[in-house]
């Protein structure tokens, strides 16, 4: 998978549109929830943009400390559901937390995690923070990392 970084301001108009496909295909259509993905916090978030073939596969958007929680947060974490199976979203997690290091300089990290991927994000050392809640009505966990 080859990974680019971009902030908003470098997103080609067709990269743009190939986010927001892949947001809206997972986090609406597949999960069947009605939700504001166009959160205007884009413009604040680097992107982090995983390609096969020239096809976005996968994606992520981070955001500096204080610009979503204190920490340093990573969200919108989204693989193709056609290449869940073949290790992309802990590549696309790994660029994540690489990216952070290099551009921010930091190491804690919080992110509100969908419950159900609890394990997976353990497998990249967060941990559970606090009880579960609903976000856009789907069961979500604080999960942190030091």
């Amino acid at each position: 998978m080859t990974i680019l970084v971009k902030k908003f301001s470098e997103l080609t108009i067709k990269e743009l549109y190939c986010i927001l496909q892949l947001r809206s295909e997972v986090f609406v259509v597949e999960q069947d929830c009605v939700y504001q993905d166009i959160d205007f916090k884009d413009q604040k978030a680097l992107h982090v943009l995983g390609y096969k073939n020239e096809v976005l596969i996968a994606y992520t958007r981070i955001f500096k400390p204080g610009d979503y929680f204190k920490n340093s947060s990573i969200g919108r974490v989204v693989v193709k559901d056609s290449y869940r199976k073949l290790n992309y979203g802990h590549q696309i997690m790994n660029a994540s937390l690489q990216t952070i290091k290099e551009y921010f300089k930091v190491d804690p990290i919080t992110i509100s995690a969908q419950k159900y991927l609890k394990n997976f994000y353990e497998f990249h050392n967060f941990y559970q923070v606090g009880e579960p809640y609903l976000e856009d009505g789907i069961p979500h966990i604080r999960m942190d990392r030091d």
